[in-house]
Order: structure tokens, then C-alpha cells, then sequence
């Protein structure tokens, strides 16, 4: 029997990235895991990117759990109170995992421009996007892990502390999730909910790699144009690190703590999935940039 059989999860935002393989990960270890976002098949979001949920999920179902796809915009709380009545309605009231991995900025960050003159619209839908979709999120499937007395709440971010990120909204919408992590964890500790934040380093996602113009298998040529991306490391190094936080015993330990993967993997014992360890962190404090 796998770690996470009988349990039931919902990633929101699971069409790419760290969600999509987050989704897959717990799927590996026998979750039930309801997939969202906005791109379906044959209806793609603003961003135009292919990726669907009902790929994810078809992946999550491919590792040996049950994906399924719902289509959901989770800045619109109608949708959301959906999701969370299917979940409550087909699994008997039982929601045990959810991560928050919604984001949508990449196309609305303008890097290497100062706030006041960064457009305004873009920054503000950008928090609406990666924050306010948290806050709904969370505010609506939360009472069903109440109602339990347990479950976890993990939100995904980028970054382990408060530092600046390079442009002022982006910062806003990436340290908000590691605060709300925190906060929930106060209002749930009676509760037994574990809520905190986690953490990729440099992150081979789908995206990255169109960026670079590379593929996975020869992503190493993108060195050249970012050295950097030479300690990078794919969606599954991350999932994994979740898997392993939704299957400890003892996760309420960690609540409001903000866990990056190679902290995970140092933890729990595994390695990317293409067989390196990469550590983002001792790569950047032996570089003098942490």
C-alpha cells in the first residue's frame, strides 16, 4: 500500500510547473488528487500556454492515483465553493492535502523597472492572481479540514525569506504566500491543520525551458545564457519533498515553517528524478549570494 492511499488532495493550480508535478507526485503514493486551473483541453487560459489539467490528471492516474481535472478559476469564490462542494460531495466530506500553487504573473512581472513605473494594472492583478486566489482558496476549503480536526495546507512560493526579489510586485506576490502560510498555522493550531510554505530553487518548468529554448533532455546548453541554471532542478525534485511532507506522521511539527526542496531532500532522503541532488542553497551561499 503506498504512502497516501485513501487520501485526498486538491492542487490547485496543477496545470504546469511545480503543481502539475506536485499532483503527479501524490498520485505516485495513491492520492485522490482533484487538478485545477484554467487551461482545458481545446479552451486554453490567457496565458496560451498548451498544458492542461486533464493532462495532469490523466498523469496523476498514469502513476497509480485518481486524477481528476475541474476547471476552476480560483479568483472567482462561486467556482471555488464548487470545487470544494464536488470534493465534500465524492469523497464523503473528506479533504486531507491542499496546496495552493496558483501564480499567472509571468507575463504580467516587468523586471528592471521600478515600481512607479511598473504598470500598475499588471502588478495589481498579479496580487489578485498569486494572493488573493490563496486567501479564497483557502478560506473555502479550510472549514472541511476543520470539520476533520486534520490536513495540511501547503503553500508554494518562491523563496524562504522576506529578502527583495528584483521588482517590487513580484516580491509582493512571493513573500505573501510564506505570511499566510505562517498566519494560518496560528488560527489552525487548535484545529490540528498543519499549514506551511515550501520552496523550489532554480526551476526547470516547462516555461523555463521554452525561455531558454531548450527541452529536458539537453537543458544544460541553456548554461550558456544563465549560468545559474546549472543548479536547477525539475517540477519533481519539489514534489517529491510535498509527498514526503503529506505522508509524515508527524508534519504538524513544521507548521508555519517555510521548507525549500533540498532542505526536503536532505530530510527525507530523496534525489531529482533525473538523478542529481541539486542544492540551490549552499549553491548560492557558496557563491556569497545568500
Amino acid at each position: 500500500m503506498t504512502s497516501l492511499q485513501g487520501k485526498t488532495a486538491v492542487v490547485a493550480g496543477a496545470t504546469r510547473g511545480a503543481g502539475r508535478a506536485i499532483a503527479v507526485s501524490l498520485g505516485k503514493e495513491g492520492a485522490v488528487v482533484y487538478c485545477t486551473g484554467r487551461s482545458v483541453r481545446g479552451s486554453r487560459s490567457d496565458l496560451n500556454r498548451p498544458e492542461t489539467i486533464e493532462d495532469t490528471a490523466d498523469m496523476v492516474t498514469a502513476q497509480g492515483g485518481t486524477g481528476i481535472a475541474v476547471q476552476t478559476d480560483h479568483t472567482k469564490p462561486d467556482e471555488v465553493k464548487r470545487l470544494f462542494k464536488k470534493v465534500e460531495d465524492e469523497q464523503d466530506g473528506r479533504l486531507d492535502i491542499l496546496i495552493n500553487d496558483i501564480w499567472g504573473g509571468e507575463q504580467l512581472t516587468e523586471w528592471d523597472v521600478p515600481f512607479w513605473e511598473h504598470s500598475l494594472s499588471n502588478g495589481l492583478l498579479m496580487q489578485q492572481r498569486a494572493v488573493h486566489t490563496h486567501l479564497i482558496t483557502s478560506r473555502i476549503g479550510t472549514p472541511l479540514m476543520v470539520k476533520n480536526r486534520g490536513g495540511l495546507i501547503i503553500e508554494v512560493t518562491d523563496g524562504k525569506d522576506y529578502r527583495y526579489r528584483g521588482n517590487m510586485y513580484y516580491s509582493l506576490a512571493k513573500i505573501s504566500p510564506i505570511h499566510l502560510a505562517s498566519a494560518m498555522a496560528e488560527d489552525l493550531a487548535p484545529h490540528h491543520v498543519t499549514a506551511l510554505a515550501v520552496t523550489p530553487g532554480f526551476l526547470r518548468s516547462e516555461e523555463m525551458l521554452d525561455y531558454f529554448g531548450v527541452a529536458e533532455d539537453n537543458w544544460k546548453d541553456a548554461v550558456e545564457q544563465e549560468p545559474h541554471f546549472i543548479e536547477s532542478e525539475t517540477p519533481y525534485f519539489l514534489g517529491q519533498g510535498v509527498a514526503a511532507l503529506a505522508a509524515d506522521p508527524d508534519v504538524f511539527k513544521k507548521s508555519g515553517k517555510t521548507l525549500a526542496s533540498w532542505d526536503l531532500a536532505d530530510e527525507y532522503g530523496f534525489s531529482d528524478i533525473d538523478g542529481r541532488s541539486p542544492h540551490f542553497g549552499n549553491y548560492l551561499k557558496n557563491l556569497g549570494l545568500a
